[in-house]
């Protein structure tokens, strides 16, 4: 059950509530950081640097960086499997924390014992626990966006939201940091310090394992703090049909989603525009590197831009939204993405593309903050099935990750060029935008106005 502002039963959620809203956006405060420093700036570098030349796994033979993507494409896959099932068990047994919690302990716990990743002789292992963490990290999601509706009101949506990834960033990039000012400075932690160049290599080899620990414990801790002020599950005893009544919830929600074509339209658009937006992110770095020849000291300020900015970004959006309402201001960001992938195609220079690292900073966070914050309003008022209705914004969020990583990689095969393969990814953000522009149905804005879509 939900309240407004001024009731004060203490069984009940309270909406707007600053210490509820605080614990939650803490949590992207806690998880974020595996997002930067693992997925993007420092696992992949370790990984791809443990052999150079093919690799044989599992009876074939692949380049790491190859083998790299494939990890991360199964976890989506298996992820994209069972989150929507679990979601609608979530709901039925009204134990959303409980799956927050489990999946953050599940990545958390993976993300530390790949401390143990030391070399190609534990691929298999490296493999599997970066598996394990991606799971953890993305499955938990779900549940975290499903909270939203439920901690405020329809008018601060969108810098509730804004909040929780601001703090994201933040929060990331004061570990990433850190964690590189260790790498490049082993002394500072007691490691080696000398000047023979193996003894330093393998001293920042060891550093950078540390900082996969550091990145677990920090995702764990901060989590825990989060749950403790998030809403308690609902008291609903244990039985052996919870995964029956996962099922049916999960079905009822589907059949519920039909009937509304505001929804419908707008998750359709989602996932096109996420399948552009989602690749640009994971694949930016590769592209800087092999167009641009970019080094890694390079591509760690473009990581550091792009967080930087995407922290202003996601407050500018939500006072965007505020005033051209929810649905224009997207599609003014998607206007900005096809820039970006429309300029990468022609830059040539270094300096052209830390400009367009800023572009996308920029609407990093904002297009992901309004993208949950417009589904959020899109959910009738009053479900108590938020879990089950994120679970269809989280499956093609996860869809979209796949078809646009594997389009992209499939161009740049074909046609022998990244360029072609980023210009190409603008056909994903015309399709949402005109998907978004043909909603009739009018969206809140932050102040609960009704905002003139079209």
């Amino acid at each position: 059950m939900i309240i407004d502002d001024n009731t004060t039963n203490s069984t009940i959620t309270k909406l707007n509530d600053p210490k509820t809203i605080n614990g939650w956006a803490m949590f992207d405060w806690a998880n974020s950081a595996y997002a930067l420093v693992i997925t993007v700036a420092i696992f992949p570098a370790y990984y791809s640097s443990l052999y150079d030349g093919p690799v044989d796994f599992l009876g074939g033979s692949f380049e790491l960086g190859t083998l790299f993507s494939y990890a991360i494409s199964a976890a989506y896959l298996i992820l994209a499997g069972m989150s929507p099932l679990l979601s609608g068990i979530a709901d039925a047994s009204g134990r959303k924390l409980t799956f927050l919690r489990g999946f953050t302990i599940i990545g958390s716990l993976a993300c530390i014992s790949m401390w143990w990743f030391k070399g190609i002789d534990n691929l298999g292992l490296g493999t599997l626990l970066f598996m394990v963490a991606t799971i953890g990290f993305s499955g938990a999601l779900v549940f975290y966006n499903a909270f939203l509706p439920e901690i405020a009101t329809e008018d601060r949506y969108d810098t509730v939201s804004a909040k929780g990834f601001s703090l994201g960033y933040i929060g990331s990039v004061i570990l990433l940091v850190g964690c590189l000012v260790m790498i490049l400075n082993p002394g500072l932690v007691g490691l080696y310090a000398g000047d023979d160049p193996i003894l330093i290599a393998e001293a920042a080899r060891t550093a950078t394992r540390i900082s996969f620990v550091l990145v677990g414990v920090w995702w764990f801790s901060f989590g825990m703090f989060a749950f403790s002020r998030l809403p308690k599950d609902r008291t609903v005893s244990m039985h052996k049909g919870w995964l029956r009544e996962g099922y049916l919830e999960l079905l009822k929600t589907w059949k519920e989603a039909r009937s509304q074509p505001a929804l419908i339209r707008f998750l359709t658009a989602f996932f096109f525009y996420s399948a552009g937006v989602q690749t640009v992110l994971f694949l930016a770095s590769t592209f800087a590197e092999s167009e641009l020849a970019f080094d890694t000291t390079e591509l760690i300020k473009v990581v550091l831009l792009l967080q930087l900015v995407a922290i202003g970004g996601a407050w500018a959006f939500a006072k965007t939204s505020k005033k051209f309402g929810n649905i224009n201001a997207l599609l003014i960001m998607l206007v900005i993405w096809m820039s970006v992938c429309l300029l990468s195609y022609f830059v040539t220079e270094k300096t052209g593309f830390y400009a367009i690292a800023g572009l996308v900073g920029l609407v990093m966070g904002g297009i992901q903050s309004l993208s949950r914050s417009t589904y959020s309003k899109l959910i009738p008022d009053g479900t108590e099935d938020n879990a089950s209705y994120f679970s269809f914004y989280d499956l093609l969020e996860k869809l979209a990750i796949v078809v646009g990583t594997f389009s992209f990689g499939f161009i740049n095969q074909v046609t022998g060029g990244m360029r072609n393969s980023m210009l190409s990814l603008v056909f994903f953000f015309v399709v949402g935008g005109i998907l978004l522009l043909t909603m009739k149905e009018k969206v809140r804005n932050v102040d609960g106005v009704i905002d003139p879509v079209v």
